[in-house]
């Protein structure tokens, strides 16, 4: 099934590489940068799931979609793309209750320009059919544990030798485009850690000189799919690595 939004660097168009490389041997499933779960959602239910993302606003919509989609649902009744109501939904509003703050999310991912949350997005969108389908997302979420840590204490509790991770970091010089905060030497952080679990792990990336060098060594996979991210050098087509243990 799809995910229920977008979000930038989303794995829509490269998910079904990434889900030929998967083992037929794990027991548990760790998707380490969430984002729109476009992995976690196209792949079969098996074992113990688990989501992360160190986004608190996308970690408290993935809950109430899990355990509280009705009350989203209600909140979100009547909700049209509108410029006025995004604008209105980006605004930073203390007191809300977990469900609003859920809600307004929800709508400035739907309703943003190429899920920037900045820019309204000037095209037709069938909000009503989105909510709907919040339903479903929650039937899939249900037995999905949804964490909110950095990535390398999220590997290290979860590490185990039936362990799949997936991790799809922010690409090397593209982090900028990201909300969250991640640093150039966390690259390295993120290299030193999947060296020494015990499970195995599957890492998408930007196809460059920096990545390969400190995935020297590893299996590597070449993945030329259309550009989705505004990058220097304006091309059309985007070249991505899948790297793996195994």
């Amino acid at each position: 099934m799809n995910s229920f939004i977008s979000w930038i660097g989303g794995k829509k168009l490269l998910r079904k590489k990434i889900l030929e490389q998967f083992p037929e041997d794990y027991g548990r499933y760790i998707e380490v940068f969430g984002g729109a779960a476009w992995v976690l959602f196209g792949k079969e239910e098996k074992g113990m799931e688990v989501y992360n993302d160190v986004n608190s606003n996308l970690i408290n919509l993935y809950r109430c979609v899990k355990y509280h989609p009705e009350a989203i649902q209600k909140e979100l009744d009547g909700v049209l793309m509108s410029r006025e109501l995004f604008f209105d939904a980006i605004q930073d509003i203390k007191g809300l209750t977990d469900i609003q703050r859920a809600a307004r999310f929800f709508i400035s991912i739907k309703e943003s320009y190429g899920t920037k949350l900045d820019s309204f997005g000037v095209r037709p969108k069938n909000m009503r059919k989105a909510v709907e389908f919040l339903k479903e997302a929650s039937k899939r979420l249900d037995k999905v544990v949804i964490e909110h840590l950095d990535f390398e204490h999220l590997i290290r509790t979860y590490d185990r030798e039936d362990a799949l991770f997936y991790l799809d970091p922010p690409y090397y010089d593209t982090e900028k485009y990201y909300p969250d905060r991640f640093m150039p030497e966390d690259h390295e952080r993120m290299r030193n850690t999947l060296r020494n679990i015990q499970g195995k792990f599957i890492l998408s990336y930007n196809d460059c000189r920096e990545i390969r060098n400190l995935y020297d060594g590893y299996k590597i996979l070449e993945i030329d799919r259309s550009d989705n991210l505004r990058t220097k050098s304006g091309i059309r087509r985007y070249k991505e690595l899948i790297i793996k243990n195994y």
